[in-house]
C-alpha cells in the first residue's frame, strides 16, 4: 500500500488510518512500568501524560521491529536546572534489557541550554549529533517523527546490518538514515547484542528538574 502523507513535526498530528495509537490522551492502557510490568503509573491530564519520577521508566506492552513513530513532548514553563539536569528524558527506540539498555534518542531542554553535543535534544545519545538544534522554548509542544530500522542478525548471532535512524524534530531533518554503532551507553564503547523484537521505552530521568510531558504517540510498523 502507498504510505499516508504525514507532515513531519506537526503538533497534535492525527494518526493515519493504518497506525497503532500508543497514547491518545486518555489512558495508559498500552504502557506498563519497565521494572516489573505493573501499571504505568504516570499521570494523565488534559490530553497528556506526565512523568512521575518516583515511578521510573515506562514502556509499551507490545514489542516491535522497524517502524515509523510520531511522539510529542513538552518541557514545562519554569523549568529549572542546567545541562543534562534540565528536562532530561529519552525515547528508547528499542528497550533491550534492564534500566536504560537499548537505543535512545535524547529529550532535553536544549533551548538556550548548553550541554555536550551528543547529549542535546535530538541526539542519538552519545553517538550521533543532530544536524540542527530545532528546539522550541519551554511550554511549547515539540514533535519527533522517527523512522527506526532495527538491526538484523546472521544465523550465528553476529550482526547482519546495523540499526538506522531517520528523524525530524519539529519538521526539521536532524538525522538522515544514520547508522548506529550499537546500543547507546553513558560510558564505554557501543556494541550490539542480538534481540528479536523490543518495546519502546520513555525515560524517567533521575535529575531534580520538573517533570516533562508527552502526548499524541502513534506508530506504523514497517517491514
Amino acid at each position: 500500500p502507498v504510505p499516508p502523507v504525514v507532515t513531519p513535526g506537526t503538533s497534535n498530528a492525527a494518526a493515519p488510518a493504518d497506525a497503532l495509537v500508543l497514547f491518545d490522551g486518555t489512558t495508559l492502557d498500552e504502557w506498563v512500568n519497565s521494572k516489573d510490568a505493573s501499571p504505568a503509573g504516570w499521570t494523565v491530564a488534559d490530553g497528556a501524560m506526565t512523568v512521575v519520577k518516583s515511578v521510573g521508566n515506562i514502556q509499551t506492552k507490545r514489542s516491535f521491529r522497524s517502524y515509523q513513530l510520531h511522539i510529542e513532548w513538552r518541557i514545562p514553563v519554569g523549568i529549572t536546572g542546567k545541562g543534562q539536569g534540565r528536562g532530561n528524558s529519552g525515547v528508547f527506540l528499542a528497550s533491550t534489557g534492564k534500566g536504560d539498555a537499548g537505543y535512545e534518542i535524547q529529550v532535553l531542554d536544549s533551548y538556550e541550554n548548553e550541554t555536550y553535543v551528543n547529549g542535546q535534544a535530538g541526539s542519538i545519545y552519545k553517538q550521533r549529533i543532530p544536524l540542527v538544534n530545532a528546539n522550541r522554548k519551554p511550554g511549547e509542544w515539540q514533535a519527533f517523527d522517527i523512522v527506526w530500522t532495527a538491526p538484523t542478525w546472521k544465523a550465528d548471532g553476529t550482526l547482519g546490518s546495523p540499526a538506522y535512524v531517520t528523524a525530524f524534530h519539529n519538521g526539521v531533518l536532524i538525522h538522515d538514515h544514520v547508522a548506529l554503532d550499537g546500543e547507546t551507553v553513558f560510558i564505554g564503547k557501543p556494541s550490539y547484542k542480538p534481540y528479536d523484537r523490543a518495546p519502546i521505552m520513555l525515560q524517567s530521568h533521575g535529575d531534580p528538574s520538573e517533570p516533562i510531558s508527552f502526548r499524541n504517540i502513534w506508530l506504523r510498523e514497517l517491514k
